[in-house]
């Protein structure tokens, strides 16, 4: 049973509520942060000293596969302002523990186009920079300008630009060097004056042509990109708060021009997006599709039956539970198509 103190510690927390895949384990403590200096006074409690340290927000990105026997942070810092421009876009903050979805929602109510293509994201915006989220041609860092963080280490204030944390796909320094190092408080975007819609994904612009945006060359605006991205998002994966899951489990691979040839000429109707440096990227989904995992289950863990990059708690599955599924789908991939899937969630 958990028990709370004055200082805010709770021993013994339920996390269920804190995942998206509602696994049912719990902390040894957890301390909520709702302002900066709460964050400082819980890493420098003596409780606290010695024991590995969690950061969740949404909890969207993440697979628990046992109870946490440490400190979890739940970030719950709120707030959204605009704050400053130049000649070429407008700069927006937003703290950690906002909503992403209403937070892209927030910009569009005051006229600030440029993140619509993300929409419904689940998860915080201090977890955006984290996993470097994208989706439907839009790449997070593209609107990133910078962010403040507390050290784990030292209780101080840091400041990070672009550069600092190298953004990849799915990928940034928060989930290698600095991983465990950083607790991000606030996350500013660069939102451009000279806005051009991102229409092009073939899921988005069928919803938008069925929407008549196709007609007589007539664009759709970053709000009728936003509805469009909704649409699409609740036509094709299962809402968390009904089915648990924690959105796409694997990253579509990235393979070199000679594997592709090679996979091609075995699978001439592979799905696959061809990138600037000559690899080529295919569709984790298909891969997983066509190796017949759509559907099926292991126990209490599934792969949702209308998107198989999405693994779903279908009720009472445990953590392990879903990482064996990770695991035994992975082994078929690479059986049947020589190509290696990468789990996104951050598995603890």
């Amino acid at each position: 049973m958990s028990r709370t103190d004055s200082t805010g510690f709770v021993a013994g927390y339920p996390l269920k509520a804190h995942n998206t895949f509602g696994l049912d384990v719990r902390a040894q403590w957890a301390c909520r942060i709702e302002r900066e200096t709460q964050l400082m006074a819980a890493v420098r409690d003596p409780r606290a000293a010695g024991l590995p340290r969690l950061v969740l927000g949404g909890g969207s990105n993440v697979v628990l596969t046992g109870d946490f026997a440490g400190l979890v942070l739940l970030v719950a810092l709120r707030g959204r302002r605009v704050v400053g421009e130049d000649a070429d876009a407008v700069y927006v903050e937003a703290a950690a523990g906002e909503p992403w979805h209403e937070f892209v929602a927030w910009t569009l109510k005051q006229g600030l186009p440029g993140l619509e293509n993300l929409a419904l994201i689940p998860g915080t915006v201090g977890a955006a920079p984290i996993q470097n989220i994208g989706a439907y041609g839009l790449e997070m860092c593209e609107r990133f300008a910078s962010l403040r963080a507390v050290e784990l280490a030292s209780g101080e204030t840091v400041e990070l630009d672009a550069h600092d944390c190298a953004f990849g796909y799915r990928d940034s320094f928060f989930k290698r060097e600095g991983r465990n190092r950083l607790v991000i408080t606030s996350v500013t975007f660069r939102l451009p004056k000279a806005w051009q819609p991102r229409a092009g994904y073939a899921d988005l612009a069928r919803e938008l042509a069925s929407n008549g945006y196709a007609a007589n060359g007539k664009q759709p605006d970053a709000q009728a990109i936003f509805d469009a991205v909704v649409a699409v998002r609740r036509a094709k994966l299962p809402d968390p708060l009904e089915l648990g899951n924690a959105g796409s489990f694997f990253k579509n691979p990235v393979v070199s021009a000679e594997q592709f040839k090679a996979l091609k000429k075995r699978q001439p109707d592979v799905v696959s997006y061809a990138q600037p440096d000559g690899r080529v990227k295919l569709a984790a989904g298909w891969l997983i599709d066509r190796c017949g995992w759509k559907g099926r289950a292991m126990g209490a863990a599934g792969v949702h039956e209308r998107q198989a990059l999405v693994l779903v708690n279908r009720g009472g599955a445990s953590g392990a539970e879903v990482l064996a599924l990770a695991r035994a789908i992975q082994h078929d991939v690479l059986v049947r198509f020589g190509v290696e899937l990468e789990i996104e969630p951050v598995c603890l």
